[in-house]
């Protein structure tokens, strides 16, 4: 049996381009933190979208951080 080749995803081949490159200590923090802030963003605007799309209120929102979603265990 032959296994797979394994394909790399465009973000791993732009990457791929970068480590080609020897950036400093500080450009790499850098970079990571604006990868952070890109996704933090998206998830941000999905959860947006949500919200709206749902119609929940400001009310709604402040509520869930007092939901507990864990069943209770009962022996």
């Amino acid at each position: 049996m032959q296994a797979e080749p394994h394909t790399m995803s465009n973000l791993q081949l732009e990457l791929l381009k970068l480590y080609a490159h020897n950036v400093d200590e500080q450009d790499l923090l850098a970079i990571r933190q604006l990868i952070g802030l890109y996704f933090a963003e998206k998830a941000s605007a999905a959860m947006d979208a949500f919200i709206e799309e749902k119609e929940f209120t400001p009310l709604d929102i402040a509520n869930w951080a007092y939901e507990h979603w864990r069943s209770e265990t009962r022996s």
